[in-house]
């Protein structure tokens, strides 16, 4: 190799090491930054929605998903007002922003509930509109006469999830009774039903505790099962509503609820969906 050669085969060299040297004193790869997402709505899926977030946590270190109740009609005040990114809704308004996306999660099944001494076993879809409208005074008047004492009808508050689906699927225009006592969430209808013998009420069959008595409806009980297949008369679908499109974050995280993974978190209180 000539004297030119070299010359140029020891710079060409050179400036790999250096450029080499150079890159390897450069700015350090910048650490991922953490990722937070907000979800408020339906009471029914504020467990539910922890579960799916604790899992996904596991999978997804940095993303933190704060959950939070308050009802369906909160949180979608909530995202309307972009103060959360996910909001939990167990009912749909008739016409949907535009600029948002529902996505069916889970389907629940109502779980009409009274006290464990009641001695009804179950009911029809007739009956039961007919007790919640307030014309039905006595347990003794379904043709059972151990049940014995006054109905007294509980309900959910205005802009519960529950309540709105109820009203749907069983009263069919009709007004509850305006002397049924409202409670304000799930566990304050179930703590009355469990307290009072006389009392009926209905909530998400995710929040029955051992505290109640869980009737038939049309001859079928409210199971994870028969939510998903439809066969419960009070089934409806549990949703997760977003803008459209949703961030990058919120499609992650709901393409992970409807994941094999996810569903099977699903399946264990309520119906999949996939």
């Amino acid at each position: 190799m000539d004297d030119g050669k070299a010359r140029i085969w020891i710079a060409l060299v050179a400036g790999l090491l250096v450029a080499g040297l150079l890159a390897g004193c450069g700015e350090p790869v910048a650490t991922p930054e953490p990722v937070f997402l907000r979800a408020a709505g339906s009471t029914s899926m504020a467990q539910l929605m922890s579960e799916l977030a604790a899992a996904y946590a596991e999978k997804s270190p940095l993303v933190d998903i704060e959950v939070g109740g308050q009802g369906t009609e909160f949180g979608l005040n909530e995202l309307a007002a972009g103060r959360v990114d996910l909001a939990l809704a167990s009912w749909l308004p008739e016409a949907l922003d535009p600029g948002w996306q529902a996505t069916a999660i889970a389907r629940d099944g109502i779980a009409v509930i009274v006290h464990p001494g009641n001695a009804v076993d179950g009911l029809g879809l007739l009956q039961l509109q007919e007790l919640f409208a307030g014309r039905v005074y006595e347990w003794s008047s379904l043709g059972n006469e151990s049940a014995g004492g006054e109905v007294q009808v509980v309900s959910r508050e205005l802009g519960s999830g529950a309540r709105r689906a109820f009203e749907v699927l069983v009263m069919d225009g009709r007004h509850v009774t305006p002397l049924a006592v409202v409670a304000p969430s799930s566990e304050a209808v179930v703590a009355y039903v469990g307290a009072h013998s006389e009392a009926i009420g209905y909530v998400s069959m995710g929040s029955v505790t051992a505290a109640v008595k869980v009737l038939s409806i049309e001859g079928e009980l409210p199971t994870p099962q028969s939510a998903a297949r439809g066969s419960y008369p009070l089934s409806h679908e549990l949703w997760m509503v977003t803008v459209d499109p949703p961030a990058k974050a919120a499609l992650a995280f709901q393409r992970f609820v409807l994941s094999p993974a996810g569903q099977q978190i699903v399946g264990e209180t309520f119906g999949r969906v996939r």
